[in-house]
């Protein structure tokens, strides 16, 4: 029987939180404007993470740029976790909010249209 709540799901949720910190506080690129870190895939094993971004107008190059900088966001990160293994990061574009806010226009205009 699995657990409910995972220790990759644990240390996914302090990632995130580490590493928004970091980019708030750390990284000061203006190409980057407002980036939210909307979740965080941790392997089972802990040595990678997938860390899913948003922003209020897409730029892949924002992507680009973080990936880029992944080096140095990884050892700002292993520098304030506590563990054996830090996780690896990737960056990718969350298409989540986007698709909402298209189902959501859809239920409006179906509810609208009796």
């Amino acid at each position: 029987m699995p657990k409910e709540y995972s220790r990759a799901r644990r240390v996914a949720e302090l990632v995130r939180r580490e590493l928004a910190d970091i980019m708030l506080t750390r990284i000061s690129d203006p190409r980057l404007g407002l980036v939210t870190i909307t979740a965080v895939d941790v392997s089972k094993d802990l040595k990678h993470a997938k860390v899913f971004i948003t922003q209020l107008e897409q730029d892949e190059t924002v992507q680009k740029i973080l990936n880029k900088a992944s080096r140095f966001l990884n050892k700002e990160l292993c520098s304030r976790l506590s563990m054996k293994v830090c996780p690896q990061l990737r960056f990718e574009y969350d298409h989540s909010v986007e698709r909402g806010t298209v189902l959501s226009k859809l239920i409006e205009s179906v509810n609208k249209n009796p």
